[in-house]
């Protein structure tokens, strides 16, 4: 499971690789405001967003009630240890299986076998990576048909429960414009982001219509 944004479907207009991942297995949800709407312009009317961080707590209520055993993999060793103490203070009975910070290094077999083992070692029921795009899309495609249970990538999620990053206030979001407060807040890391992404992001939903238009014809 994938949860799609702007970003990632610029990249993957420009990354092959991403693309292919993106049409292959798993499922792809519209995670981003300006992403429900393209789908929405495009014809599909059910098409609503899937927030990350939302989907991410409101999955953990739901796994506490369950029994199920998540781990969350990605991250710094101090996110993941704020991650762990918030979670358990509000989903005091949800059984965390385990938690792992891997190195910041490409993924090869390397880094998936030490996160496979992780996770193993844990017995855990499901995985949570927060690894940012297009890096926890490819770790959580590869864990899930490595272990045989689901992988799921929240991008920044680990950090706004934790409590680390800042998370925009409910009408920015509700707006369409969660980007622009997380790139106030962290422009140098995310300007190219969130100036070229979204021109290529625009690109792609105005070619989109105009090759479904001329299909139409």
């Amino acid at each position: 499971m994938r949860l799609a944004n702007a970003y990632c479907v610029a990249l993957a207009t420009t990354d092959e690789s991403y693309h292919q991942l993106l049409n292959n297995s798993g499922v792809n949800y519209p995670d981003g405001t300006p992403v429900a709407w393209a789908l929405r312009a495009a014809g599909q009317s059910d098409a609503y967003r899937v927030r990350g961080p939302s989907f991410f707590t409101t999955a953990l209520a739901h796994q506490e009630a369950d029994g199920v055993r998540p781990f969350f993999l990605g991250s710094s060793p101090s996110t993941l240890a704020a991650l762990q103490t918030e979670v358990s203070r509000k989903f005091p009975t949800l059984a965390i299986a385990g938690a792992f910070s891997p190195p910041f290094a490409p993924i090869d077999s390397h880094f998936i076998d030490e996160c496979v083992s992780a996770v193993e070692e844990a017995s855990a029921d499901m995985v949570w990576v927060g690894l940012g795009t297009p890096k926890q899309d490819f770790l959580s495609t590869v864990l899930a048909e490595r272990l045989g249970i689901p992988a799921v990538g929240v991008g920044a999620a680990f950090d706004f429960v934790a409590g680390t990053v800042p998370e925009a206030p409910a009408l920015a979001q509700k707006l369409g414009l969660e980007w622009a407060f997380r790139f106030a807040m962290e422009p140098r890391r995310l300007w190219k982001r969130y100036t070229i992404g979204n021109a290529q992001f625009t690109w792609a939903v105005v070619r989109n219509w105009r090759e479904t238009r001329a299909a139409t014809r």
